[in-house]
C-alpha cells in the first residue's frame, strides 16, 4: 500500500495523485499568484471601450472562464499532439492590453478585439507548426526589445489609474456609482490611497515570505479596498443585482474582422508564441530538468492559438502563458499537472460566477493603478533581462534602442502620423509595441553581425 510519504513524492512527478490538501495548498498559491493579472486587462479595457455594468461582469466572466479551459488544454493534451502536456497555466496576458486599448480607442470595441484574436490565433497555430523554421528570427534580444517595449507602454495606464481614472470626473462619479463621496481625477484622495496600496505591495515583496511575499499584490489590493471604503469609493448596488451562477455568453459582443486590428493583434501573437517557447522552457529546465521536447513545443503553441481562437468565440481577452506561475514551478520543483488543474478548476468556479465577477468591478481605479504598475514595471524589467542575456555589443543596442524610441516615440506624439489614413495609423501609431516588433526584426536581418 503506498504510503503518504510516497504519495508527496508524487508532487515532483508529472503523473498521480498527491494528497489533496497539500495540492490544494500549492494550486492556491498558483492562484493568488495570477489572478489580479487576470482579471486587471478585462477591467482596464471594459473601462476603455465604456461597457455597462452587466458587460463588464461578462468580459471578466468570459475571460476567467477561458484562462481556464486555455489551462486544462495544455494539462492534457488531444490526442498527445494538441496541448504541451507541461505544468503551465494560462490567464489573460497584459502583452495585448496596448493595442486593445488602441483598438477601443478607434471605436473598435470587443469585437473587434475578438475578429483579430481569430486572425492571431491562426498566426500563433502557423508558428507552432513551423516553430523550428521561424524561432531564429526571434533571438532573445528581438524579444526581449518588444517585452520591454510593452512594459513601457503600460505606464501611463497605470498613472492614470493611480490618479483615479480619467473617467472620474465628478458628474460621472455621481450619477454611474452613486457614491456618498465623489472623487475627481487627480484627487488627493486617489493618490493616497494608489500610493499607500503600492507601499504595502513593495514591503511584502522585498521583506515578506512564503505565501505573503508571493500574494503581495492581492493583498495590497485588499490594503488598499479597505481604505477605499472608509472613503465612501466603493458601491455595492450592481454586486446585489448579479446571479450566483451563470455561463458566459459565446458572440455576446460580435465579431468585427478590421483589418488594422488584426495586423497589430496578429503581430503580437507572432510574439507571444515565441515568448511562451521561453515559459515552456524555463519550465521543463526549472522543473523537470530537461529541455522541453520539439512535440512539446509545437504541441504547445498549436494549443496556445486555437484556444485563443476558442476564446474569441466565448468573448473572452487573449491568453497567454504566466511567467510568475513559471517562476513558482522553478523554485518548489512542483510539477504535477493534478495541482494545475486544481489551480484552473478555482479559476473556472470565479469565472461562472457573476457574483464574484461583480464585485471585481467594485475595485476602484486607484487601487489598481497602485498595485498594477509594480506588474507593469516587473513586465518592462522581464524584458531588460531578456536584452541583458546576449552581449551588450553596438549591434544590439542599436537594436534595442532605436526600435523602442520609435515604437514608444511614434506613439506618444499623437500627431506624428495625422496626414496618414486612418487605417495606416491604426496599425502603426497607436500601440508601440507594433513599430518596435518590426523594426526589431528587420534591424536584426539588416545590421551585420560582430565577428
Amino acid at each position: 500500500m503506498e504510503s503518504r510519504f510516497d504519495r508527496r513524492e508524487l508532487l515532483f512527478q508529472p503523473r498521480g495523485i498527491p494528497p489533496l490538501g497539500t495540492s490544494l495548498s500549492l494550486a492556491l498559491q498558483h492562484l493568488v499568484a495570477m489572478i489580479v493579472g487576470c482579471v486587471t486587462p478585462p477591467i482596464i479595457i471594459a473601462g476603455a471601450i465604456g461597457l455597462s455594468q452587466e458587460e463588464q461582469v461578462l468580459l471578466i466572466q468570459a475571460s476567467l472562464v477561458m484562462s481556464a479551459v486555455c489551462t486544462f488544454l495544455q494539462l492534457y493534451p488531444i490526442g498527445g499532439r494538441f496541448g504541451s502536456g507541461l505544468p503551465v497555466i494560462l490567464g489573460v496576458s497584459f502583452a495585448y492590453v496596448p493595442s486593445m486599448q488602441a483598438i477601443a480607442a478607434s471605436g473598435g470595441g470587443v469585437a473587434a478585439i475578438a475578429g483579430a484574436m481569430i486572425v492571431g490565433g491562426i498566426v500563433a497555430v502557423l508558428v507552432g507548426v513551423f516553430v523550428k523554421k521561424i524561432r531564429r528570427l526571434f533571438p532573445p534580444v528581438i524579444t526581449g526589445t518588444v517585452v520591454f517595449t510593452i512594459g513601457l507602454s503600460l505606464y501611463p495606464t497605470a498613472i492614470n489609474y493611480m490618479a483615479g481614472g480619467t473617467g472620474n470626473t465628478y458628474e460621472s462619479v455621481v450619477a454611474q456609482q452613486g457614491l456618498t463621496e465623489a472623487l475627481v481625477y487627480g484627487s488627493w484622495q486617489n493618490w493616497l490611497i494608489a500610493a499607500l496600496t503600492l507601499t504595502v505591495v513593495l514591503v511584502l515583496n522585498h521583506k515578506a515570505k512564503g505565501i505573503c511575499k508571493l500574494a503581495s499584490i492581492l493583498i495590497g489590493m485588499l490594503f488598499g479596498y479597505a481604505v477605499a471604503l472608509c472613503f465612501g469609493m466603493v458601491s455595492f448596488a450592481d454586486v446585489g443585482n448579479a446571479a450566483w451562477f451563470a455561463l458566459p455568453e459565446p458572440l455576446h459582443f460580435g465579431l468585427k474582422f478590421d483589418p488594422a486590428s488584426c495586423v497589430a493583434i496578429g503581430l503580437l501573437f507572432a510574439i507571444n508564441s515565441i515568448q511562451a517557447i521561453g515559459d515552456f522552457t524555463a519550465t521543463t529546465v526549472g522543473g523537470l530538468d530537461r529541455d522541453p521536447t520539439d512535440q512539446e513545443l509545437q504541441g504547445g503553441i498549436i494549443a496556445y492559438g486555437t484556444s485563443n481562437i476558442l476564446t474569441a468565440l466565448m468573448g473572452g481577452l487573449p491568453t497567454a502563458t504566466y511567467s510568475q506561475n513559471v517562476g513558482i514551478v522553478t523554485t518548489n520543483k512542483v510539477v504535477n499537472r493534478t495541482v494545475f488543474a486544481i489551480a484552473g478548476g478555482f479559476l473556472l468556479l470565479a469565472g461562472i460566477s457573476p457574483k464574484f465577477a461583480a464585485l471585481l468591478t467594485t475595485i476602484p481605479q486607484c487601487v489598481l493603478g497602485g498595485a498594477t504598475v509594480t506588474v507593469f514595471s516587473t513586465i518592462a524589467m522581464t524584458g531588460m533581462k531578456l536584452i541583458a542575456s546576449q552581449d551588450l555589443t553596438a549591434r544590439n543596442t542599436t537594436i534595442v534602442g532605436l526600435s523602442a524610441a520609435l515604437g514608444v516615440g511614434i506613439s506618444q506624439a499623437s500627431e506624428a502620423l495625422s496626414q496618414f489614413p486612418e487605417a495606416f495609423t491604426m496599425v502603426f501609431g497607436q500601440s508601440p509595441v507594433v513599430i518596435a516588433t518590426i523594426m526589431a526584426v528587420l534591424l536584426n536581418l539588416i545590421l551585420p553581425k560582430e565577428k
